[in-house]
């Protein structure tokens, strides 16, 4: 016997019925999106490095510890490129947007879902293979649009019905406000090099700003000693900030200003905001984003400004799980009973007419020891879910009928219906949507 094969560490299979919180979260995402009027785009999951190393920062984390890279090998073909598996999404949507002049004729409101890969230690919501639902405006420079991707969001979290989950906001301000701010970071810093970490210590003059961003309760007070980004923030930059928390006081959008969220990325500037809970320990970011401006530029295309977010569907699901959130699980409205495999063929006319009326019906299927006995049956009829049992028993199709039994109510009630008549009868057995 061959040795057995698992899935990847930190790639993990989603199954039924586990699968169908995914499908309902989903439902949820592509709903919302269109009341937005936000299109769907959908980029290679495979992009060149150089996309992430220009898009992401060279000296970032993720560039520099977590993605998945190869080479191509060369072949007939004459590829050799160096490929990554996309850690993130937005850079791909830029450079789509760039490569296929995508605002040529005004800006875009665009949304995407998949897999994103970073090589990372697997824990709680945090995965090698993650879900990612994305939101991207781009070419709209004002708060109005910030604000609207944030309510976006709030509309996104109620429909779900999460209600554990708190937003914060902050400005990064434009680049020579950070390069100000730079300095006197690393001044500082420099200044108490000794109450720094490793890390810290690392990141002291490649990325001063995400040392604000540590979790080591060590380095709290030096931290929170340190100048501020606000305070150095131009007329226009704190204007921006100003237009956004007035959109959202107006919505009755309850948020945190929190000087100290910077995001982990270098592309930011402006607005960032961060959806954030306490149930999820360590990793109690759902949802996270802000203002990019410079992206375009910086990948080769014409200026244009631009704002988006992520959240992680891993992490959303599990938040649902942890508030305890009830999740429809689709069901077959009816379960077809066959006593005699000779039946199959009208069996399997009828369940298709119904199929096509709108029922979902489930079909009990032979094994190699047969169909199995009524009882048995039955008892599979019973464990569907099914609201009913269609029973084809050799009578009944005798008389060109089926028999509806009720499954769910008590009562057991059995009535019959004619086969010919099915259209005037399809109705009947349909219970709502799982969405609905």
């Amino acid at each position: 016997m061959a040795d057995k094969l698992n899935a990847v560490k930190g790639m993990n299979d989603t199954l039924p019925p586990e699968s169908a919180r995914w499908e309902w979260l989903e439902g949820i995402v592509r709903e919302v999106t269109s009341r937005f009027a936000y299109c769907n785009i959908r980029t290679p999951i495979l992009e060149h490095t150089a996309l992430f190393v220009r898009g992401i920062g060279e000296v970032t984390d993720i560039v520099e510890k977590e993605m998945y890279s190869f080479h191509d090998r060369s072949d007939k073909y004459g590829d050799n490129d160096h490929l990554t598996l996309r850690p993130e999404n937005t850079a791909g949507i830029v450079r789509a947007a760039i490569e296929h002049n995508m605002l040529y004729d005004g800006g875009k409101r665009l949304w995407a879902i998949g897999p994103m890969f970073r090589r990372e230690k697997p824990q709680r919501g945090r995965f090698r293979q993650f879900h990612q639902f994305d939101v991207e405006a781009l070419g709209f420079a004002g708060p109005d649009v910030d604000a609207e991707l944030v309510l976006l969001a709030s509309s996104l979290f109620k429909a779900i019905g999460l209600t554990d989950v708190r937003l914060e906001i902050n400005s990064l301000g434009q680049p020579a406000e950070r390069a100000q701010h730079r300095a006197q970071l690393i001044a500082h810093f420099e200044a108490h090099a000794d109450q720094l970490d490793e890390d810290a210590r690392r990141r002291l003059h490649s990325n001063p700003l995400r040392i604000l961003d540590t979790k080591n309760p060590a380095m709290k007070a030096v931290v929170e000693a340190a100048p501020r980004l606000i305070d150095f923030l131009g007329a226009e930059s704190l204007a921006h900030f100003e237009g956004l928390k007035a959109i959202l006081d107006a919505n009755g959008v309850a948020y945190t200003i929190n000087p100290r969220l910077v995001r982990g990325l270098d592309y930011y500037n402006l607005s960032v905001f961060e959806f954030v809970t306490d149930r999820l320990g360590s990793q109690g970011t759902v949802c996270a984003g802000g203002r990019y401006d410079g992206l375009f530029e910086q990948l080769g295309g014409k200026p244009a400004p631009a704002v988006g977010w992520a959240m992680g569907l891993e992490r959303v699901l599990d938040l649902v799980k942890e508030q305890g959130t009830a999740v429809p699980v689709p069901v077959p409205d009816a379960y077809a009973v066959v006593p005699d495999v000779a039946a199959m063929p009208v069996v399997l006319r009828t369940l298709q007419q119904l199929r096509e009326a709108g029922v979902r019906v489930q079909m009990h299927a032979a094994t190699a020891d047969g169909l199995g006995s009524f009882k048995s049956q039955f008892k599979k009829a019973d464990g569907s879910g099914a609201t009913y049992a269609l029973i084809f028993g050799a009578d009944e199709l005798a008389r060109g009928e089926l028999t509806v039994k009720a499954l769910r109510d008590g009562t057991g009630a059995q009535v019959a219906r004619p086969l010919a008549d099915l259209a005037g009868w399809a109705a009947t057995l349909q219970s709502p949507a799982p969405n609905n």
